[in-house]
């Protein structure tokens, strides 16, 4: 059901030849290349030849701010060769697929590289609580070094936090990441599944010191990421425009030229643009508030997550009774709309519309679990939309 095509799309079928440069196709002689571990606890897996060269494109694209989504290894392949369709149709030197390979080889020398975790991150990982006392000490040499049986190795994977209650939530002050594998994950725009398939060998919860081996992208610093001016000032000698097309991606232009590509899902079913829009202020760091007043639901579309249901039937939800005073969200990356808000108007208004664009608590699932607010990009792409975006941006739907 999720395959369909509809009268009236324009299909782009690849190349044999470019099929093979974007997959290579592994061979009896292509055997895989064991990457040498640094220390012990962080000896990282085993990866072929083809996933290197898989990760080198996304890794480029990446840092050319032509995003094809988290880092996975095995990417999207409709995603990715639409991005790559994308690059290739706004860079001369770029213009088919060997001009492509032969650039990222060039600038890419190597898909992977290390992070040492930092005591400083953990101002942004909520630790258990059992652990927040001890959170400031360092660990012993000797902790470092061992890690864990395999049965326990097995577990580390399975690892995942129990879910925070509504009451945890607004009583906390930020709303962190819930684990070091999400911070580093979030950092090097990684899927959260793949940092820890290239990670194996680490345990469930990674201390100061522990090495993890990531995606060579230019890393999302959180502890940098407010560093104002947000927004640039509007330059009429190079006019930036911007579009949403297809409700799947968010394009920008600088002059006329595409410049940069990002990933967009809307953040509930039902919700769509048509015409021009207008960028307004970016918001940082921002919280929801609610009453728990009851609302009417629209019920989420039914068929893929790239077709959005046009007649939603609305659907009655009782929240139970009124709050007399507002209850907030607090900030932080897992805070529902992410670390960054964006508002909108409409071109006839003057007035910020109740949904903007804006971050996302989960990048790995930002098209299969809705959420609240607008139209969500992943944290490290609503920042890198913010700092080419000044206020009066016109917002194309497409």
């Amino acid at each position: 059901a999720d395959n369909k095509i509809f009268a009236g799309q324009q299909l782009r079928i690849p190349s044999r030849a470019e099929i093979q440069t974007l997959t290579p196709v592994p061979t009896a002689a292509a055997t895989p290349v064991p990457v040498k571990a640094t220390k012990a606890h962080a000896k990282p897996a085993v990866v072929n030849d083809a996933e290197i060269e898989a990760v080198k494109l996304q890794v480029f694209l990446d840092r050319q701010q032509f995003s094809s989504g988290p880092i996975s290894g095995k990417p999207n392949p409709a995603i990715l060769s639409q991005t790559v369709m994308l690059y290739e149709g706004s860079h001369e030197d770029a213009k088919d697929q060997q001009a492509l390979m032969t650039k990222v080889h060039a600038t890419v020398p190597d898909a992977f590289t290390q992070y040492t975790l930092k005591e400083d991150d953990f101002r942004f990982i909520e630790l258990p609580r059992a652990e927040k006392a001890d959170s400031s000490k360092q660990p012993a040499p000797a902790a470092r070094g061992k890690h864990p049986t395999k049965a326990k190795t097995a577990a580390a994977h399975d690892f995942r936090p129990a879910p925070l209650t509504y009451e945890q939530r607004i009583s906390s002050q930020m709303l962190a990441y819930r684990t070091p594998w999400a911070f580093v994950a979030e950092r090097f725009h990684c899927d959260a599944a793949y940092l820890r398939l290239l990670n194996s060998k680490l345990p469930p919860r990674p201390v100061v010191g522990a090495e993890f081996r990531v995606p060579n992208v230019i890393p999302f610093e959180i502890e940098k990421a407010f560093v104002n001016p947000l927004q640039p000032q509007a330059d009429p000698q190079q006019p930036v425009t911007a579009s949403v097309v297809g409700l799947t991606r968010l394009e920008i232009y600088r002059s006329g030229k595409l410049v940069s590509v990002m990933p967009l899902a809307p953040a509930r079913p039902g919700l769509r643009g048509t015409g021009f829009w207008r960028i307004l202020d970016a918001i940082p760091r921002p919280r929801l508030s609610t009453l728990q007043e009851d609302r009417e639901k629209k019920a989420p579309p039914k068929t893929s997550p790239f077709y959005i249901n046009p007649n939603p039937q609305p659907v009655h939800v009782d929240s139970g009774p009124a709050l007399s005073a507002k209850q907030y969200l607090p900030a932080g990356p897992r805070n529902p709309v992410g670390i960054l808000w964006i508002n909108l108007e409409k071109s006839d208004s003057k007035e910020p519309l109740p949904y903007g664009l804006h971050g996302t608590s989960a990048p790995d699932h930002m098209n299969k679990e809705l959420s609240l607010g607008g139209f969500q990009l992943t944290n490290w792409d609503i920042m890198r939309a913010a700092h080419q975006l000044p206020a009066g941006t016109l917002l194309e739907w497409k």
